[in-house]
């Protein structure tokens, strides 16, 4: 088409084969659209379009609806993403409603018989990795190969602190669970291949939970799709091999390397040793435990 469409909030731009989406970064945007920029949006990742009137007088509203299995982002949000945060959303004002309308059935009439039909991989990238954020028990961040959870002894429960921090490549997950952290029990939670899921999120060492303040939609939703789409493009375990068969976790010496990688904090790794000490005198770790992840702790430095 080759036109744009100015909104409120946001730009499309219709090319030969896809809409680039740019999000403005004014202070009423919200902050998700800042994060993400801009999005391509190939029409092949469309299913509908829809016309509607705003919910604000004056304003109508043009929305792509993207194919079931097409953007990471909304897979990873699981209708959880408010209406006013949606990124398929254009809001318009009211005398642009031909023009909207135009645009609506030009996109319409790009549409193929495939519309309808899950895509069968990704059409639209996810924020890049590397990322991270700050949850309430811990840090999360991610270099497009490894998810690592960093627990903060204010926040993370006695079963994170006896586990340890936490590695988890991409290849061996199986899927990403992301609770909003504007609803009950937020979190980031992942499913590694064959492993037990607890049923807290708060006691369990492949999530991190959110809060007041940590892990809000514009940080922790983007990390979760980016997580998404490497795990949706990772091989996929070899026939001959179970999931049981493999380890959920990184061996020892993976979880060394990956530390050895990611230096800490002296006075972060000081306060964390405190913490083992008081679980250490509490009763809640063996002499054991408490030498093992001393161990680890100091090897961080």
């Amino acid at each position: 088409m080759g036109d744009v469409l100015a909104g409120i909030h946001s730009t499309w731009e219709f090319e030969s084969d896809s809409v680039l989406i740019r999000f403005e970064r004014g202070i009423r945007t919200p902050k998700l659209f800042h994060v993400l920029g801009e999005r391509r949006v190939p029409y092949e990742a469309l299913s509908a379009v829809e016309l509607s009137p705003g919910g604000k007088r004056g304003t109508v509203v043009l929305r792509a609806v993207p194919r079931d299995g097409a953007d990471p982002l909304l897979d990873a949000a699981a209708g959880q993403l408010k209406e006013g945060s949606d990124p398929y959303r254009l809001v318009v004002p009211a005398e642009r409603e031909t023009l909207a309308d135009y645009y609506a059935t030009e996109l319409r009439a790009l549409l193929d018989e495939q519309a309808h039909r899950p895509a069968t991989h990704y059409m639209v990238a996810a924020p890049a990795a590397p990322q991270s954020f700050k949850a309430y028990d811990g840090k999360a961040s991610f270099d497009g190969k490894v998810v690592a959870f960093r627990w903060f002894w204010t926040g993370a429960s006695t079963a994170k602190w006896k586990a340890g921090d936490q590695f988890f490549s991409v290849g061996e997950l199986e899927n990403v669970e992301w609770r909003s952290p504007e609803g009950l029990s937020g979190h980031l939670r992942l499913r590694p291949r064959g492993a037990e899921t607890l049923a807290e999120a708060d006691q369990d060492p492949a999530s991190v939970v959110f809060g007041l303040g940590y892990g809000p939609v514009y940080e922790s939703l983007p990390f979760a799709a980016s997580v998404l789409e490497a795990v949706r493009a990772a091989e996929p375990v070899p026939a001959m091999e179970s999931p049981a068969a493999r380890p959920s976790h990184p061996t020892q010496q993976q979880q060394q390397q990956q530390q050895s990688q990611q230096r800490s904090d002296p006075a972060d790794v000081a306060e964390r040793i405190r913490h083992l000490g008081d679980l250490h005198d509490a009763g809640l770790l063996t002499d054991d435990e408490f030498t093992t992840k001393k161990a680890e702790l100091l090897a961080e430095l």
